[in-house]
């Protein structure tokens, strides 16, 4: 089965805290509700973590000349 997008795991997210939030909802379904809601709040946090190392950025040296570096998250 292949991985849910980033946005369908956020709309997912967003439609779990609205219901939570309803208090509609019984006991155990707010369990499984909040259960489903870290799964996907981990996968988006992995996501997130792939893509950050991905990431470069173009930068131009001292003899004008553009190279690529690393993203670097520290500055």
């Amino acid at each position: 089965m292949a991985e849910k997008s980033f946005e369908k795991s956020i709309s997912e997210l967003e439609e779990i805290v609205s219901q939570l939030e309803g208090g509609n909802v019984t006991l155990d379904e707010s369990l499984s509700l909040f259960e489903k809601g870290i799964k996907l709040s981990k996968s988006c946090q992995k996501m997130l973590d792939e893509a950050e190392k991905k990431v470069s950025v173009l930068m131009t040296n001292e003899d004008g000349e553009i190279v690529k570096e690393d993203f670097d998250t520290e500055e």
